[in-house]
């Protein structure tokens, strides 16, 4: 870890505009002395809470962070419209140490070291409510926690420093600690947080962490410790320990599934959220991925492929290819769950007032299929999901866009998923993966009696594929379960739509882009180059 990496930039003063001016003022805000923010007299801790505000803008917030992409545009479920976009790096097997598109090593030991500074500093505020420290280093503990597990994905065991605190002359020649040192870590940090911090807020504090934000990561940490690319001896153990992290946010009763699907993504506040990325109202989502065809400027970026648009089921609830499905090769998109019209932009969907034209010629791919690489869809597709209806073709309205981390939906299939791998398809498998399919309006819902372990793993995998599209789930999905290199090592494919002079449309199947995934490396992330070469004590991961 190189030097500044881990010593704390800028104070957290973001949050600190209202500081005494006559004190502050006087030098550059990134040598504000922490004794202003962890004020002795401050018996509000306005200024400590600001600064802990400050730290959730650290959590992920997955709206088009990569190449003003979504990490999706790097699996078999989407690719960038621009083909040079090094989100795509991913999925064409180009990312190196040197050039590493999701590198959040810093972010997160900076995150890390905010929250070490917030704990060792916060005692020294005299908080008047009672209860409240406690609660706010629970929020930091648990905060620092999720910087450990946003590192432990992408680079497996990683250094835990602990409580230090760095400053500009400290030893960061930290070794890495094992993958499973950092499990049990975060999941003490999570147990130990969640027993200081509330079940709810009040709406005007809506969005930070709670109890069940605790057991959610918990949740999470175990079920991917006990996937097959960190449990390759396929410790049953594992899998109860993770089944029963995620029965414990089920058994709270703190959470359940709105009636409508998108309500999740178009309510700042609902019952299925929670954990979320909370931002102000904008319109930069629809700005980057509407269909480009609007005369307001939508760049539609994110282009869904077939092989995700051929994993929704139709309306009955049978795959496409299943007998009795109903599915018309020439009306491709009638009848179909109804996930897919909240999730893909399609040839003549309605959107704003207008139907979407993805044929070739039409006004949202003018050029056609296999004529350009940039500003246009690739696929014949575009993302929908998270896109508010607000607005028109021609001007934007300001919505809500909270992009949601951890949902409730997710804990229902990782309860599924790993009491499945534990004990097989028994009944409180079905009734939760049952449960996501009702409220997608399946009818019907029920999954076929007599299902296997493998069959009912299949279907799992099937509907985290399609119910969490979009949300930073596939990439790493792909990665626990090891299937990349089977999924990415094929052409991924688009539509190719001809509209016939008498209106008549005809649908081609067609391959867009070649994918490569190199299992002997490519399941964690390389270190990054600057921190193996600033670190004696640092060691890479395998065949990098």
């Amino acid at each position: 870890m190189k030097r500044y990496t881990l010593l704390l930039p800028v104070l957290a003063c973001i949050g600190i505009a209202a500081c005494q001016k006559n004190v502050i003022e006087k030098e550059p805000l990134e040598f504000v002395n922490d004794d202003l923010v962890f004020d002795k007299l401050d018996s509000l801790g306005v200024y400590a809470e600001r600064y802990l505000y400050n730290m959730y803008a650290d959590l992920p917030n997955g709206f088009n962070r990569i190449s003003n992409n979504i990490l999706d545009a790097g699996t078999d479920d989407a690719i960038p419209n621009n083909a040079t976009a090094t989100v795509q790096y991913f999925s064409t097997g180009q990312w190196t140490p040197y050039n590493l598109p999701d590198n959040r090593w810093t972010q997160n030991y900076n995150l890390i070291q905010k929250a070490n500074l917030f704990l060792s500093k916060i005692d020294q505020v005299p908080l008047k409510t009672a209860g409240l420290k406690d609660q706010w280093k629970g929020e930091a503990r648990l905060l620092r926690a999720w910087a450990y597990f946003e590192l432990t994905k992408r680079w497996g065991g990683v250094p835990i420093i602990g409580d230090k605190v760095f400053d500009i002359n400290s030893d960061l020649s930290y070794s890495r600690n094992s993958y499973e040192e950092c499990v049990k870590y975060i999941v003490k940090e999570a147990d130990s947080a969640r027993n200081y911090l509330p079940v709810s807020y009040a709406t005007a504090y809506y969005g930070r962490l709670t109890r069940g934000a605790a057991m959610a990561l918990k949740s999470r940490v175990l079920l991917y410790a006990a996937s097959e690319l960190n449990n390759p001896d396929h410790n049953t153990e594992k899998w109860l320990a993770a089944a029963q992290a995620a029965k414990d946010v089920i058994d709270s009763k703190t959470y359940s599934l709105p009636a409508a699907f998108d309500e999740v993504y178009l309510k700042r506040k609902n019952s299925e959220i929670i954990v979320a990325y909370m931002t102000g109202q904008g319109y930069t989502v629809e700005m980057l991925n509407g269909p480009v065809g609007s005369k307001r400027g939508d760049a539609g970026n994110t282009n869904p492929t077939q092989e995700l648009v051929d994993e929704f089921e139709m309306a009955n609830g049978k795959m496409i290819t299943e007998s009795g499905s109903g599915y018309d090769a020439s009306k491709p998109y009638n009848g179909r769950d109804p996930r897919f019209y909240y999730t893909v932009f399609h040839n003549g969907m309605s959107w704003l007032g207008r139907s979407v034209e993805t044929f070739d010629g039409g006004i949202d791919r003018v050029l056609g299929f296999g004529n350009t690489v940039s500003g246009e869809t690739r696929t014949g597709y575009y993302m929908r999901k998270f896109l508010t209806t607000a607005g028109t073709t021609s001007s934007y309205t300001s919505s809500d866009h909270c992009f949601p981390i951890i949902r409730y939906g997710e804990i229902l299939l990782n309860y599924a998923e790993a009491l499945n791998e534990a004990n097989g398809p028994v009944k409180e498998v079905y009734d939760a993966v049952e449960q996501i399919r009702k409220r997608a309006k399946l009818n019907p819902y029920t999954l076929p009696t007599g299902l296997t372990k493998e069959q009912m793993r299949d279907r799992i995998r099937h509907e985290r594929r399609v119910e969490m599209a979009f949300e930073e789930q596939r990439f790493w999905d792909i990665r626990r379960w090891k299937i990349a290199d089977k999924v990415l090592n094929q052409p991924l494919h688009g539509i190719q739509i001809t509209k016939a002079t008498d209106g008549t449309l005809t649908y081609k199947k067609v391959e867009v882009t070649a994918t490569k995934f190199l299992a002997d490396r490519m399941y964690l992330y390389p270190i990054p180059y600057q921190e193996m070469i600033s670190n004696a004590n640092m060691r890479q991961n395998p065949n990098w």
